[in-house]
């Protein structure tokens, strides 16, 4: 019986391997995409929260990024791609509270 359960273990163990390295060959156009958009607008959101001049286009790309990047990351299949959206979601975010500091929506 414990043979039974050991061998059923490892089975498991290598269908999760075997479907990881599936993963791993697929390609994931559309989600690197998302993920790599997500991380620029996030960015420049950042950047132009920053800048006094830019309130008004870094609060825009804010509330654009933010969304974009929570859309993203749940459908996000590669790790790589959950560390872009994570990224671009915290530097949305950051960016459109500096731009709403700065004067947020006035233009």
């Amino acid at each position: 019986m414990p043979e039974q359960v050991a061998g059923d273990e490892s089975a498991r163990v290598g269908r999760r391997a075997q479907a990881q390295a599936r993963a791993r060959d697929e390609r994931h156009g559309r989600e690197d995409a998302m993920a790599v958009t997500a991380l620029v607008v996030g960015l420049t959101a950042l950047v132009l929260g920053f800048l006094p001049a830019t309130h008004f286009f870094g609060a825009v790309a804010g509330v654009v990024g933010l969304p974009l990047a929570l859309y993203s990351q749940m459908m996000s299949a590669t790790t790589n791609e959950r560390w872009m959206n994570v990224i671009g979601m915290v530097a949305s975010f950051v960016g459109a509270a500096f731009a709403l500091r700065h004067g947020g929506f006035t233009i």
